[in-house]
């Protein structure tokens, strides 16, 4: 459920928060560009063993391949978010409301894989 929305006239940026089981919340930045909506949800923090981050990133690649809307992304540094454009001619109350369904049905359903993934015992 959303918790909180702001608006950041500045940037022209929303912030929605909502909460998940698998984590406290989840935070989506809607930056308004000048023909496209962006949006970007900060997923994971990179896990600084590189076996570790070559398996996450090829874990969300694959992730990636069944996406609509949104998909994976590598920051900088190789932090994990979930990012995604939206042309303005399309944005209407209907597809930001499955915008957000997504981030929040990927964040409720890989977090915890992810995490394992990342920071997880070996066997």
């Amino acid at each position: 459920a959303i918790q909180h929305v702001e608006y950041e006239a500045e940037l022209r940026r929303w912030y929605v928060r909502f909460g998940c089981d698998g984590r406290d919340a989840a935070t989506i930045y809607f930056d308004l560009h000048q023909r496209t909506l962006r949006h970007e949800l900060y997923f994971l923090p990179a896990p600084e063993d590189q076996a570790r981050k070559a398996e996450l990133a090829i874990w969300v690649l694959q992730r990636n391949h069944d996406l609509y809307g949104t998909r994976f992304s590598m920051g900088p540094e190789g932090d994990i978010y979930l990012t995604g454009r939206l042309a303005l001619e399309h944005l209407t109350v209907g597809e930001l409301d499955r915008i957000i369904g997504v981030l929040y049905e990927v964040v409720e359903r890989w977090f915890g894989a992810a995490v394992k993934i990342a920071y997880g015992p070996r066997t």
